[in-house]
């Protein structure tokens, strides 16, 4: 018996390093971490646009721009700068106001947070270009996080980041949108409460880039040696660079420079992001590069200082601006820590939603049962609105991001209608201002797959069907495969820098044998979001008392 415990014991022993292991999500389309020591670019290769990140201790945590999409403000962890992991987000569930029905409000609420931790809580700030500044915080990172708190009211207030000074004042820099406040490029400051949840003054502009800045926005506040720091991109999304301004007093004046540009690098609009340094004390900088329809995509940028200004990348003329690396040394943290990266795959196991999907409004609780005791999620057919003319208008949009340039995204349903109504749907879509998808539909005739597409969905016109077989069976395998290459670009976009990302759709009845569908599909980026895969549910928008539903058994992120 004693020899059988200590056998017991020793297995669990064993198991539990593998249970970590397991933990260890591994990408088979993108890995920052080379393996030898260095790292590639874009260390995440998805839509986590305008990130912000800080270090506590050993760990380092990042979030981004999530706009209409919950949860919202989704976290990741790292513990080297490369390797990242989502651990959860910071609005769950909701976003002020909440409205029934939902309705997905496209590019709109969350816009370039901050996240900062301060006096052993987290903070995290963002602009609602509709409503103001917003700020939740939480003691631990993956949650619970306090109720958005509007800290400062005000159309087109956005791109908001706090400061905690030595002497206990608390300062918010945010920038103006356009769209919204009738006044861009330039840069403000207002003081807040102790709290930080209440701004106490007005704020006052201390930078005008309107000459030599054109579109400054994203600020992000930071205090070294006496000198107050903000850094901010300028020159557009797709074809921009990072500014520093600095100053001994928080109000300025500021002087600025230039310290990151594309040069020639083949990285378009380096900037917008992060400085954070190891325990060691080097110094580090995250930014994105807007590719168009996979979206913003995250880059690591080494970092130093030479008299009080940060260079960031390499200066290889010795100006005082750098340009971006594509490949470089790991940061030294001090350790060395396993490969991992961000979730994409889903065997649908568990009980609560898988940290990698969003729904495109808030999340209403009768759209789905995660029944992880059957390995399924059940997606129930949800009504669309009245005014229904796409899928542009649909809130229970279950999608992840776009993980790679080159990928395949295989599901497998069970789709069970009900007889009676007809018009439900489900299946595989990639989701953006244009969309596509393999859709099986309940009909007159019985069930029918159909490949459709959607140009200018964002404008209201109709789908089109592309290719239509009918089914006997209600269990179906759905494949998208998605192509890039890094030297086809779309000329017509701004700079010329839009990566041309084709889709080609093919189903199964067994999962083993594939046939096309339809035709070729160019993907298009969402508003202000990237390119989005994944299922949704829905119904006709008749008044029933019920509907039917489709099980997903997985989702898998592959190269082939």
């Amino acid at each position: 018996m004693k020899a059988r415990k200590t056998l017991m014991s020793l297995c669990l022993l064993l198991a539990l390093p593998l249970a970590a292991q397991e933990k260890n999500y591994v990408s088979e389309v993108w890995v920052a971490d080379q393996g030898n020591g260095k790292y590639k670019n874009p260390v995440l290769y998805a839509d986590y646009s305008d990130p912000d990140a800080c270090r506590v201790g050993d760990d380092y945590y990042m979030t981004s721009s999530s706009f209409n999409c919950l949860p919202g403000l989704q976290i990741l962890h790292s513990k080297d700068l490369v390797n990242w992991t989502i651990i959860g987000a910071a609005v769950p569930y909701a976003l002020p106001p909440i409205e029934t029905p939902e309705r997905p409000e496209h590019g709109n609420r969350v816009w370039a947070p901050a996240i900062r931790h301060h006096n052993g809580e987290f903070y995290i700030f963002w602009g609602d270009p509709d409503q103001g500044a917003f700020m939740v915080k939480a003691k631990d990172p993956k949650g619970p996080w306090t109720e958005p708190v509007l800290v400062k009211p005000g159309k087109g207030i956005i791109d908001t980041c706090p400061l905690w000074d030595e002497d206990g004042k608390v300062y918010m820099v945010h920038a103006y949108a356009g769209s919204r406040a009738e006044l861009k490029s330039v840069i403000t400051i207002c003081e807040l409460n102790t709290e930080a949840t209440k701004a106490i003054t007005p704020s006052r502009i201390v930078f005008d880039g309107h000459e030599a800045h054109q579109t400054c926005e994203g600020p992000k506040f930071y205090k070294r040696n006496g000198y107050y720091y903000i850094f901010h991109p300028a020159g557009g999304v797709p074809t921009g660079w990072q500014v520093v301004l600095r100053s001994k007093n928080v109000y300025g004046p500021y002087e600025w420079k230039t310290v990151l540009a594309q040069g020639n690098s083949p990285v378009n609009g380096p900037h917008q992001g992060a400085w954070v340094d190891t325990p060691t004390g080097e110094d580090w900088f995250f930014h994105f590069q807007d590719v168009g329809a996979y979206g913003r995509l995250v880059h690591l940028q080494p970092m130093k200082w030479v008299n009080d200004w940060p260079v960031i990348g390499i200066d290889k003329d010795g100006d005082g601006c750098g340009e971006p690396v594509m490949t470089y040394k790991k940061p030294n943290v001090g350790k060395t820590y396993p490969i991992c990266t961000p979730q994409e795959s889903d065997e649908f196991d568990g009980y609560t939603l898988s940290p990698q999907w969003q729904w495109h409004a808030n999340i209403n609780e009768k759209w789905a049962y995660y029944a992880g005791d059957q390995s399924i999620v059940r997606l129930y057919s949800y009504p669309v609105v009245k005014e229904y003319k796409n899928l542009f208008d649909v809130a229970n949009l279950l999608l992840q991001k776009a993980p790679a340039p080159n990928f395949t995204a295989t599901m497998k349903l069970t789709f069970k209608p009900v007889d009676k109504y007809k018009g439900e749907r489900t299946g595989l879509v990639v989701m953006g201002m244009d969309y596509a998808g393999l859709i099986l539909e309940n009909t007159d005739k019985g069930l029918v797959l159909s490949q459709v597409s959607c140009l200018k969905a964002d404008k209201g016109t109709p789908e089109q069907v592309n290719g239509t077989v009918d089914l006997t069976d209600n269990t179906i395998y759905l494949k998208v495969k998605f192509s890039s290459d890094a030297n086809k670009k779309i000329s017509k976009s701004e700079g010329g820098h839009d990566l041309l990302v084709m889709c080609d759709f093919s189903y199964s009845l067994d999962g083993k044998k594939y046939q096309p569908l339809g035709k070729s599909f160019q993907a298009k980026e969402g508003k202000w979001i990237g390119v989005k895969v994944g299922t949704f549910c829905t119904r006709p928008a008749i008044t029933t008392n019920d509907g039917g539903w489709a099980d997903v058994d997985w989702f898998r992120i592959t190269k082939k």
